[in-house]
C-alpha cells in the first residue's frame, strides 16, 4: 500500500463522505450533523454479482504461508512444511466430505502455517474454490460481510441477515479463517449462513470447548518430531548445526514439546551468534594485518579452525533464555527494527504497514525492518499488515519501553484517512492500526488526540464496511469527549452509534443512543442541529421500520457435502463443456422418449380407456397427473404423446390443436358446435388417494366409488381452469 500523493499539509484534509447501502437503508455518511439513513429508493440497491474466478481472490487476507527468509538467501517457498503430511491429508479428507474443522493447539504450534498449507492444497475440492479470511479482531457480522465481499461483487453494499443467508446459501467453497475469535452464537450464525461451505479455522490458545450441536469438529495441532525440529532450525539458520548446537536443540525440543515457533526463534538466536562470531573473526584478521610479526604460535593457520575455536568462546543461550527469547532477540535487532518494535508495542501489538513508518518513526526501509521482525519470530503477517507474535508484548512490556514513539500518530492518521487518494480498501486494511493508535493516545492521557482521530477515522471505517472497528472507534471517541466535557462532540458520537445500531437492527439500543444525542444537542443550545437525530427517531418508530415476524432465516437441517455440490446439475451444466454437455442432452432426450413409450405400453396393457375412447378409468388404476418425478415436467397438455395412447377418431390433430372460446373446461374438442369428448384425459383418484388441483393447489380425497365416468359435459374435480385449458390446447 503506497502513501497518498501530494504534500503532507493540513490543506489536503477533508471529512470523508459517501453513501453505502445497508439492507433496506441508504446510509449517507459524513454529513454536517452526522450520518443519516433513509429507506433505499427503488433501483439504488446494488445487484450482487457472483465472483466465479477464484484466482482473483485476495490472499493477503489469509495467513502467510511462509516463515522468514534464510540467512543464505533462500526464499520462503524453498521451505517445505515439515512433518505435517498426515495432518494435511486428514484435513483435506474432512473438507472433501463437507465437514468443518477447527484447529486447536498451543501458541506457536504452527496452526496458521498448517492452515495456509491446507488452503493451498484444497483449491480443487469445492466448486467455488478457496476463500481466505482473517478473523483477527473481526466480529461475526464482519466475517459474514467479508465472505460476501469475497464471493460477490457489490461495492458499497452490506446486506442484512436475510439477504446474506439467501446469497451465501448458493456458495460452495472451502472457507479458511485464521485467528477466529467469536462467541458460539456468532460462530453458529456464520456456519448456518453458508450451509454449503466447509470451514477450516484456527482459534486462539485456550479457547473453550465446542458447544454441542455446532457443525464443527476439533483437530489438535501438536509439535513436530525431533528430526523435523532440527531440520527446521538448520534450514532457518542457513547452515548445518555442529554437535554442540544439535545437543542444545535437542534440549530445546524436550523443553518446548516440539513447537515450531520456538525453533524459528532458536534459529534467529543462532544467526545472532553467527554475527558475534563473524565480528570476532574480523577483529582477529584486522589484528593479524596490523601485528602480523607478533602472531601467536598457538593460533591455527586454517581459517575454518580459527572460526571454530572462536565460536566456542561465544556461549549458546541458556534453556531459560531459549524458553523466553523475546528480550534477547529484541536486543539483537537493528535500530530500525527496534524502532518498529517499539511502535508496535505502543499500538497494542499492531504494526503499521511500511509506507507509514517514515512519517511515524523516521524509518525509511520499513519493509526490511518488518521482515526482520518476522524472521526473528517476533511478528507475523495477518490481514494485510503485521502484528506481534502471541506473548511477545507481555514479555517485552516491562523491559522494552516504547516511550513516546507513538506521539504524533493521531495527527498523521487523521490526515491520512481523509486524503482523497486513499481508498476505502486501504483504510480497512489499517483498521486495527487505527484502533491501536487510539488506544496508545488514551494510555498516554491525550484525549484531544483521541477525539481528533476518532472524528476523522469513524466515517472512513463506516465507508470501508469495517463496522466492528467503526463501533470501537466511536466508543473510544465518546469516552474522550466525556473526559473533555465536549458536549457537542459527545452528541455526535451518540448519534453515530445510534445510526449504527439502526443499520444492524438493534432497535432498543438505537433508540437510546439517538434520544441521548437529541437531548445533548438540545441542552447545548442548538435545536437545529438535532434535526437529523429526530429524523432517525421518526424512521425508527415508523411502521415501515417494523421487522416482519420470523426474520431470521431457517437454515437448519441442511447437511453440506462439498462432493455433492460439485456434482449438482446446476453446477455441472456451468462447469462442463463440449462433449459432456452433448452427452447430457442426449441422455435427457432418451429419458423423455423412454418415458413416452413406457406410458403408452402401460395404457395398452391395463386397458385404462374403453374402446370408444371415452376416457373412462378402471378402479384402482388412476394416476395423479400433477405428480411428477424429479426434474421431469408434468404431462398434462392435450398435445402430449402420453395423453392419447390409442388412435381414436375423437383425438384427431384438428380437435386437439383448436382452442375454443367457450369457458367450459370441456369445450376444446372442435369448432363445429357438436360436443365431443375432449382429448385431454381426466382421471379421478382411486379410493383413499389424494389428488391436488393444479390451479388451486388444494387436495381432495376420493370417495370409494367403484368407477368414475367422464361424460362430455361433466367436469372432474382435477380438471384445469378454463384459462389453463385454453393455453394448453393452444400450445
Amino acid at each position: 500500500m503506497g502513501q497518498p500523493t501530494g504534500d503532507f499539509g493540513q490543506e489536503g484534509v477533508r471529512p470523508r463522505t459517501g453513501e453505502v447501502v445497508s439492507g433496506d437503508l441508504l446510509l449517507a455518511i459524513g454529513g454536517p450533523d452526522g450520518s443519516e439513513a433513509r429507506p433505499c429508493p427503488d433501483g439504488w440497491r446494488p445487484e450482487p454479482r457472483r465472483i466465479r474466478d477464484r484466482r482473483q481472490d485476495r490472499p493477503e487476507l489469509g495467513p502467510s504461508p511462509a516463515v522468514g527468509p534464510l540467512a543464505m538467501g533462500s526464499a520462503a517457498a524453498d521451505l517445505p512444511l515439515l512433518d505435517r503430511e498426515d495432518d494435511i491429508a486428514r484435513l483435506l479428507a474432512a473438507l472433501s466430505e463437507g465437514r468443518s474443522v477447527r484447529l486447536v493447539g498451543q501458541a506457536g504450534s504452527g496452526r496458521s502455517t498448517l492452515l495456509a498449507a491446507v488452503a493451498d492444497a484444497a483449491a480443487g475440492i469445492a466448486p467455488d474454490g478457496v476463500v481466505r479470511l482473517s478473523g483477527h479482531h473481526r466480529t461475526g457480522a464482519d466475517l459474514l460481510q467479508d465472505l460476501f465481499a469475497a464471493t460477490h461483487h457489490a461495492p458499497g453494499y452490506r446486506p442484512d441477515r436475510r439477504a446474506l443467508a439467501s446469497l451465501l446459501s448458493q456458495v460452495g467453497a472451502v472457507v479458511v479463517i485464521d485467528d477466529l475469535d467469536v462467541d458460539d452464537e456468532e460462530l453458529a450464525e456464520l456456519l448456518d449462513a453458508a450451509p454449503d461451505c466447509a470451514f477450516l479455522v484456527t482459534v486462539p490458545p485456550g479457547s473453550p470447548v465446542l458447544t454441542p450441536g455446532l457443525r464443527l469438529e476439533d483437530h489438535p495441532v501438536a509439535g513436530l518430531a525431533k528430526s523435523a525440529c532440527l531440520a527446521l532450525a538448520g534450514r532457518l539458520a542457513g547452515r548445518q548445526l555442529d554437535e554442540t548446537e544439535r545437543a542444545w536443540a535437542v534440549d530445546l525440543w524436550f523443553e518446548s514439546e516440539g513447537l515450531p515457533l520456538r525453533f524459528v526463534q532458536a534459529a534467529a538466536l543462532l544467526r545472532q551468534r553467527d554475527i558475534s562470531v563473524d565480528t570476532l573473526v574480523a577483529a582477529q584478521e584486522d589484528r593479524n594485518n596490523v601485528f602480523g610479526l607478533v602472531k601467536e604460535i598457538s593460533e591455527p593457520d586454517d581459517p575454518a579452525v580459527l572460526e571454530g575455536e572462536l565460536r566456542r568462546t561465544v556461549p549458546l543461550p541458556t534453556v531459560a533464555e531459549s524458553a523466553a527469547p523475546a528480550v534477547r532477540l529484541a536486543e539483537g535487532l537493528s535500530e530500525s527494527a527496534q524502532a518498529v518494535l517499539r511502535l508496535s508495542l505502543a499500538f497494542g501489538g499492531e504494526c503499521p504497514t511500511a509506507p507509514h513508518l517514515p512519517a511515524l518513526i523516521d524509518v525509511g526501509l520499513g519493509e526490511s525492518a518488518l521482515r526482520e521482525l518476522v524472521d526473528a519470530g517476533l511478528a507475523v503477517s495477518v490481514g494485510g499488515h503485521h502484528r506481534l507474535t502471541t506473548g511477545v508484548q507481555e514479555l517485552l512490556a516491562g523491559r522494552f519501553d516504547p516511550g513516546t514513539v507513538a506521539y504524533g500518530a493521531a495527527e498523521h492518521f487523521s490526515w491520512w484517512v481523509g486524503h482523497g487518494s486513499v481508498t476505502t480498501e486501504q483504510i480497512a486494511a489499517e483498521a486495527e492500526v487505527l484502533v491501536g493508535a487510539l488506544l496508545a493516545d488514551r494510555a498516554a492521557d491525550r484525549p484531544e488526540a483521541v477525539l481528533r482521530l476518532a472524528r476523522a477515522a469513524a466515517p472512513a471505517l463506516a465507508l470501508s464496511l469495517r463496522w466492528g472497528a467503526w463501533e470501537r472507534v466511536l466508543k473510544l471517541g465518546l469516552e474522550a469527549a466525556r473526559v473533555l466535557r465536549a458536549t457537542a462532540e459527545e452528541a455526535w458520537f451518540h448519534h453515530e452509534l445510534g445510526v449504527l445500531a439502526l443499520c444492524v437492527h438493534s432497535d432498543q439500543r438505537a433508540l437510546a443512543e439517538l434520544e441521548s444525542a437529541v437531548a445533548l444537542r438540545a441542552a447545548f443550545g442548538d435545536p437545529n442541529s438535532g434535526a437529523a437525530g429526530r429524523r432517525m427517531l421518526d424512521l425508527l418508530k415508523s411502521e415501515a421500520r417494523q421487522l416482519p415476524a420470523g426474520e431470521e432465516p431457517s437454515t437448519g437441517g441442511r447437511r453440506p457435502v462439498i462432493r455433492a455440490i460439485a456434482k449438482a446439475p446446476w453446477r455441472l451444466a456451468a462447469a462442463k463443456k463440449g462433449s459432456d454437455v452433448k452427452r447430457a442432452a442426449i441422455a435427457g432426450a432418451a429419458a423423455v422418449l423412454a418415458l413416452g413409450v413406457l406410458g403408452a405400453a402401460i395404457g395398452l396393457n391395463t386397458g385404462g380407456e374403453d374402446s370408444a375412447g371415452n376416457g373412462r378409468t378402471l378402479p384402482g388404476t388412476s394416476v395423479d397427473d400433477t405428480t411428477t418425478g424429479d426434474d421431469l415436467p408434468a404431462a398434462t397438455t392435450s398435445g402430449s404423446p402420453t395423453a392419447a395412447p390409442s388412435g381414436s377418431p375423437s383425438e384427431s390433430p384438428s380437435a386437439s390443436a383448436s382452442a375454443s372460446d367457450s369457458e367450459s373446461p370441456s369445450a376444446s374438442a372442435s369448432t363445429t358446435g357438436t360436443r365431443k369428448p375432449t382429448a385431454t384425459k381426466t382421471t379421478a383418484p382411486a379410493p383413499g388417494q389424494t389428488s391436488k388441483s393444479p390451479s388451486t393447489g388444494t387436495s381432495t380425497t376420493a370417495s370409494p366409488s367403484p368407477t368414475t365416468s367422464a361424460s362430455p359435459t361433466a367436469t372432474a374435480p382435477t380438471s384445469p381452469t378454463p384459462t389453463d385449458t385454453g393455453s394448453a390446447s393452444a400450445g
